[in-house]
Formats: C-alpha cells, structure tokens, sequence
C-alpha cells in the first residue's frame, strides 16, 4: 500500500475511488441503531412559565382596575339585602296575622273567617294577599249575610309554600279542599280573583261535591303569549332568583309599583283606598317567590285545565272588566262562557282587571247569583245565557 501511495496523482485518485467503492460494499454495512431522543421539555416549561408570568403581568393593572366595580357591587348588593330585610321585617310587624292557622301537609295555612250563613270562599289573585278583598269591601258585604272563609293562599300574606311541591292550581285545590274539610265546610260558593279563578276551577274539578258554585273573577283561562311572564319568573329560578329575591328584585318591584298599578286597575284610577294595600308585604322574598312562581305556571296550568272545562257540573257565574288589561275579556271571559252550558257573564264597561275593587257591587250581585244557583240541566247542546253588560 505504501507503494501505491509512493505513486502518481492519478494512481492515487483511483486507489481513492476503489476504496470508497470498496467501503460501500455490503459486507461493510453495520446495521442502523435506533437512538431514542429524550426532548428536553424543560426549556418549553421555562417558555410557558415565562409566558403566563408575562400574561398575569399584563392582566394585573386590568384587575386592578376592575377591583373597584366588584367592590361597588358588592357593597351595593350588601346594602339592598340589608334594605330588604328592614323593609320586610317592618312590613311584617305592621301587618301580623289576622286569622288563625291551619297546619296541612306541612302547610301553615293562615286564613280568615268572619260572618254567618251559608259558606263562601274567597281566593286572591298573584301577588296580594287576604287584604285584597278586605281593602275592596267584599269581605265585610260578604259576611252579613254568609259565612266568609278568605285565605292566604301557598306562599302570600302568611302562609308558607314549602319548596318540596310544585303549587300547580290543583295542587292547592287539593290543600284548600282539606282545610275546608277540617273547618267542617260542604257545598260552599267559591269566587276566586285573576289566579285564584285557576284554583276555584281545580276545586270544583276535582271535589264537585264539595263545591256549590263558582264566581269566576278577572280570569285568565286559556294559554295565550305574554310578555310580562320572562319579566315576572326570574325570581322563582334557584339560586339566581334567591339572589335576586333578597336584593334587587324587591327594590326594583316598589320603583315598578306605580306602573303596576296603573296596569291592573287601568282604564280607571287606582282607588284611594287601595293606596293603602301594604305592599311591601307583596314585595317580601318570601312572597316574590310564589308570585314568580305562579307568573311561570300561568300559561301551562291553563293549558291543562282547558280540556277539563266542560266536565264542570255546577254553576258558574263570570265576571270581567269589558277593558281587562291583563286578562282580554274576550280572549278569556268570553271564550269560557261559549264552552260552558248555562253559565253567565257579565262585563262591566270601561272597568279593569281589579273588577272586585273598581265595581264592588257588581261583583257581590254575581256572588249573590251565584250562591243561589241551583244546579241546571244541561246537555252538551245547551246554550250559554245571554251576556250582560
């Protein structure tokens, strides 16, 4: 070899070549070792701590900014909660029971009894309370000459509404049904106000042996889209409507309150009297939640009930505003007087929702009819007496 070496260029070029030729053949191969590379994730871990050390610093002057708004919110919702438990308990202290107290099913049922004489039984609407009908003069009317039963119903004035039931209407008819049945009340008249005509037509539905007859007030019987029922049933949604119910919503509730009124009184003025309905007694938590509550239930409890309207088998007498601005007298009164054979509507003219305040004695010659009904003869081919106006 180290001759060749000795030689010339080009003898060297070709010993050059031939080894190169001579290193590639295959029995000079060795096979490929797989190495295995670990990546060095530290340096990726150094870039992602850098980049989120940069971020929080970059985010540190805007939290810090809005450091001050979540203070204001909370101090004002501190403030609002501290608002409506003074409100509350002073609304509750000027306002204690003026009944007695039945306990049913874990129900404390507050209600009123004054009078003598055949039974009757009266249910508010959403949203009021037994004054309703002591403000409106029905209650004393109504006692001289029958014995006057008014509730608080499920949730208002001081009843309770334990959460484990959904107080759908029949729901109720089946409480109030056993209070009757404990204060030793059969075959009583039953004149139920906007909400409360749900639950007087539950009660005759499902106990018509126990129910004389109906004076149906200002109902709302068939479903129908509202607007006001999204605005109204927040306060009834778990935690979010608790939240709301102790702060904001009764505050907002007493700014709306004037709104409200020209609402369900309107065409007509709010009566002077009623100015002195405590309505912070309407806008306690407590009372919030079943108001909501019943806003949500509204349009699917008439939905149920509709089917069941021709299986009433007693006497009904119907009551409305001709300008009923929450429940369309035409849209509701009208259209039950059509399903039902042998009932009767009257309509008063340019009067509103709140019938029983706006023409007392309008109401009390309906209840007076209806209580001295007798049940009819009717046939599927009956036809509904005349309305009158």
């Amino acid at each position: 070899m180290r001759q060749r070496l000795k030689g010339s260029i080009p003898e060297l070029c070709s010993y050059t070549v031939t080894l190169k030729l001579n290193l590639a053949h295959p029995r000079f191969k060795e096979p490929a070792r797989a190495v295995a590379l670990k990546p060095n994730l530290f340096p990726l871990h150094v870039s992602a701590m850098d980049a989120k050390r940069q971020l929080s610093l970059r985010e540190r002057p805007k939290l810090a900014g809005r450091m001050p708004i979540f203070f204001t919110i909370a101090g004002a919702m501190a403030a609002a909660a501290i608002a409506v438990r003074y409100q509350t308990r002073k609304a509750e202290q000027a306002n204690p029971p003026q009944g007695r107290f039945l306990e049913i099913d874990g129900v404390r049922l507050h209600y009123v009894e004054r009078g003598e004489g055949p039974p009757l039984v009266l249910l508010h609407g959403n949203g009021t309370m037994i004054q309703d009908y002591e403000l409106s003069g029905i209650l004393d009317m109504a006692s001289q000459r029958y014995r006057v039963i008014v509730f608080d119903r499920p949730g208002y004035g001081h009843s309770s509404r334990p959460r484990r039931t959904i107080w759908h209407p029949v729901a109720q008819a089946h409480l109030l049904h056993k209070a009757l049945q404990r204060l030793g009340v059969e075959a009583a008249t039953v004149v139920g106000h906007s909400w409360g005509t749900l639950v007087a037509l539950s009660l005759a539905l499902e106990h018509p042996a126990d129910v004389n007859s109906l004076a149906l007030l200002s109902g709302y019987y068939f479903p129908t889209a509202r607007l006001d029922v999204p605005v109204l049933s927040p306060p009834a949604i778990p935690i979010i409507g608790d939240l709301m119910r102790y702060t904001i919503s009764p505050l907002l509730g007493r700014l709306m309150w004037p709104g409200l009124m020209r609402l369900v009184f309107g065409p007509p003025r709010t009566p002077e009297h009623f100015k002195t309905f405590p309505r912070w007694m309407s806008l306690r938590p407590s009372q919030l939640r079943a108001a909501a509550a019943e806003s949500a239930m509204m349009v699917p409890a008439a939905l149920a009930l509709r089917r069941r309207y021709r299986e009433l088998t007693v006497p009904v007498m119907i009551v409305a505003g001709a300008r009923d601005r929450v429940a369309n007298a035409d849209a509701h009164s009208k259209r039950l007087h059509r399903q039902l054979p042998g009932s009767t509507l009257q309509l008063v003219p340019g009067m509103g929702h709140m019938i029983h305040h706006l023409a007392p004695r309008e109401v009390m010659a309906a209840i007076d009819a209806a209580a001295a009904a007798r049940l009819p003869i009717a046939t599927p081919f009956s036809k509904p007496s005349s309305v009158r106006a």
